[in-house]
C-alpha cells in the first residue's frame, strides 16, 4: 500500500467504477486520467503483479444466471474449525469462507448451477466432525451489491446515504448455449493489450462491437451488474472486513434496506431469514482501513436509520475468496 502514488489511487478508483467497453479501452482511461496510455497499462501490469487487482472483467449477477446461492453460517467447534474450513473450501461453488467472531464462527458463500440443491451440499457440509450447528441464510431480498473500495486518501465520502439506485430492464437470462459461450468468456481476466477485447472476439467468432453489445444487453438487463476491476481488499489496505447485521422488525424491512444501500460505504445490503438464535434480518457489508473505523461508520448509520439493535462481526482469517466461475 505504501507504493501506490496518487496516480495509481485515482486509477483503482476508475477501473472499480465501469471499466471502458471500447475497442481502445486504456486510451480512454488514458483520457479521463490526463496519461499516456503506456502509463496506464504499466500500473494496471504493476497492479496485478503486486496482486492488489485480483481480476478485471464482467461481473455476473449469479441469481440472474440461473444458479442458486446462499449464505452460510456455522458453529464449529473452534479446534476443528482450521480442517472444516479447509473442506469446505475445497468446494468450487464455495467463493467466499471466512471466521469471523462468533459463537457462529464459520461463513462462507455457496453457489451451485442450475438443477443442482444446494441444501444437499450444505447437508453434506453439517456432518463434517466439529460441525455444531448451521444456519442457511440466502438473499431474500437485495437491496445492493457492488464493493467499490475508496482508494482515495483525501476527500473521504460522507457517511449519509447519497447513492441512487441503478433502473435494469426486468429480462430473464436466455440460458442459449451461446449465451454459456459469452459468459464464460467474458468471465476471465481481461489481458493488458491495447486491444484486449479483439481477442475475446475472435474467440466468440464475432467482432468486437458483437462483445460490447452482448456486454451492453447484459448490463440493462442486470444479468452483469458491471465490468469492472476487482481488487483484493487486504493488500489494497482494507484490513476490517466488517459485516453489521440489524435487528429489523418485519414491517419497516424495505424501508430499511433501502436506506443502508444508499451509503456509499455500504458495498452489500440484503434481507435474509431470522432463527431463535440469530434474530437479525437486514445484513450490510463495510469495508475499512481499521476496526475503530468500521465501528464508528457503524454508530453513525444506526444514528440515521434509528434501528437499535445491531451487531458488527469483523473477518479474523480468509480461508477462501474467489471467483465463481459459471458454465464450466
Amino acid at each position: 500500500m505504501s507504493s501506490l502514488d496518487d496516480f495509481d489511487r485515482e486509477l483503482l478508483n476508475e477501473i472499480q467504477q465501469q471499466f471502458p467497453l471500447e475497442a481502445y479501452p486504456y486510451h480512454r482511461l488514458a483520457s479521463v486520467l490526463d496519461a499516456r496510455s503506456e502509463k496506464v497499462m504499466d500500473r494496471i501490469r504493476a497492479l496485478k503483479e503486486s496482486g492488489i487487482i485480483r481480476q478485471l472483467s464482467a461481473i455476473f449477477d449469479t441469481r440472474k444466471l440461473g444458479y442458486k446461492s446462499s449464505l452460510v453460517a456455522m458453529e464449529v467447534k473452534p479446534d476443528k474449525l482450521v480442517e472444516v474450513a479447509d473442506a469446505i473450501s475445497r468446494h468450487p461453488g464455495v467463493s467466499h469462507n471466512y471466521e469471523r467472531n462468533h459463537k457462529f464462527n464459520l461463513w462462507f458463500t455457496i453457489a451451485v448451477p442450475p438443477r443442482h440443491s444446494i441444501q444437499d451440499e450444505v447437508n453434506r457440509f453439517s456432518e463434517l466432525g466439529g460441525v455444531r450447528a448451521t444456519r442457511m441464510l440466502p438473499t431474500l431480498r437485495m437491496f445492493k451489491i457492488g464493493v467499490k473500495l475508496d482508494m482515495s486518501t483525501k476527500n473521504k465520502q460522507e457517511v449519509k446515504p447519497s447513492e441512487t439506485k441503478r433502473e435494469i430492464r426486468q429480462e430473464p437470462f436466455g440460458g442459449t448455449e451461446r449465451d454459456k459461450e459469452f459468459v464464460r468468456e467474458l468471465q476471465k481476466d481481461l489481458p493488458v493489450v491495447e486491444r484486449p477485447f479483439l481477442q475475446m472476439a475472435n474467440n466468440l467468432d464475432t467482432t468486437e462491437e458483437g462483445v460490447f453489445s452482448r456486454l451492453r444487453y447484459y448490463e440493462e438487463t442486470g444479468i452483469m451488474r458491471r465490468y469492472a476491476a476487482i481488487l483484493r481488499h487486504r493488500d489494497a489496505g482494507f484490513l476490517a472486513n466488517g459485516m453489521i447485521v440489524w435487528k429489523v422488525p418485519d414491517d419497516i424491512i424495505e424501508n430499511i434496506g433501502e436506506r443502508l444501500g444508499a451509503f456509499p460505504q455500504v458495498s452489500h445490503c440484503y434481507q435474509r431469514p431470522a432463527y431463535p438464535d440469530w434474530p437479525y434480518t437486514v445484513f450490510s457489508m463495510i469495508h475499512c482501513r481499521t476496526r475503530d473505523e468500521a465501528s464508528q461508520i457503524a454508530k453513525t448509520i444506526q444514528s440515521q436509520i434509528g434501528i437499535e439493535h445491531y451487531n458488527i462481526l469483523f473477518s479474523e482469517r480468509e480461508f477462501k475468496k474467489s471467483r465463481v466461475e459459471y458454465f464450466v
